[in-house]
């Protein structure tokens, strides 16, 4: 914890951070271009997943524009939400472990939790109303929601300004993409945690630009709140 710096809010991320994504994600981006008529086994597709991977932490639309022209990129996107929620269906989403008691705790200390997702706003919600955490959280911000995607800070000064922080210092943004680092450390937040659940590891994390590295958002409590100055235990410090 930044003993100068006390933490009012904190900017989370959703797949990969604060839910266990498997493979859902990308099983829907596969299902949505193979949907644009891109077969698997094709030169087209092995560009399409590549750019997917490069991607992760951005927006879902903002990957699909980069691939199609736009009537194609809102086709994609559409095919790309209906997929996710047919997978949400069959196989149900679980929190990250000790996902839950992260967020309780960190509310129980008095600061506000903002969940951020490259996800639209409609998948956003079905991951919330999956879970249940819509009582969980104090705001929810999605790419619609921004006039610029990450790895641009926009997201994060949006959640600033709506929850009415005083100085971005009293920030603590948590993701696993190094898009999600760029963005927290764009916004001057004091600390920018990467956490090693999702999709980039340790080295591409620090790279962006993360000042600690977390096993997972469980540990994050231990890191920003009040009580917990002084433990260096549960985080990696750059």
């Amino acid at each position: 914890m930044n003993e100068a710096e006390p933490i009012s809010v904190a900017c989370l991320d959703l797949a990969g951070t604060t839910v266990a994504d498997g493979d859902t994600l990308h099983t829907a981006f596969a299902e949505a271009i193979a949907a644009l008529g891109i077969a698997s086994g094709t030169a087209a597709h092995e560009r399409a997943l590549a750019r997917f991977r490069e991607s992760r932490g951005e927006s879902q639309i903002g990957v699909f524009r980069s691939l199609f022209d736009e009537p194609r990129a809102q086709a994609a996107h559409l095919a790309f939400e209906r997929s996710y929620g047919q997978l949400v269906d069959r196989r149900g989403l679980q929190p990250v472990p000790g996902a839950d008691g992260a967020l309780d705790r960190i509310r129980g200390a008095g600061a506000r939790i903002c969940l951020l997702t490259g996800f639209g706003r409609r998948t956003q919600a079905r991951v919330l109303d999956t879970l249940d955490w819509w009582g969980r959280v104090d705001l929810t911000l999605c790419p619609e929601d921004v006039p610029r995607d990450r790895p641009h800070p926009d997201v994060v000064l949006t959640a600033a300004l709506r929850l009415g922080v005083d100085d971005v210092r009293n920030i603590a943004v948590c993701g696993d993409t190094a898009a999600a680092v760029h963005a927290g450390r764009r916004s001057g937040a004091s600390i920018v945690a990467g956490v090693l659940t999702g999709v980039h590891d340790r080295d591409r994390l620090l790279a962006a630009g993360a000042t600690h590295i977390l096993p997972s958002v469980a540990a994050l409590p231990d890191l920003i709140l009040p009580a917990a100055v002084g433990d260096t235990l549960t985080a990696d410090h750059r």
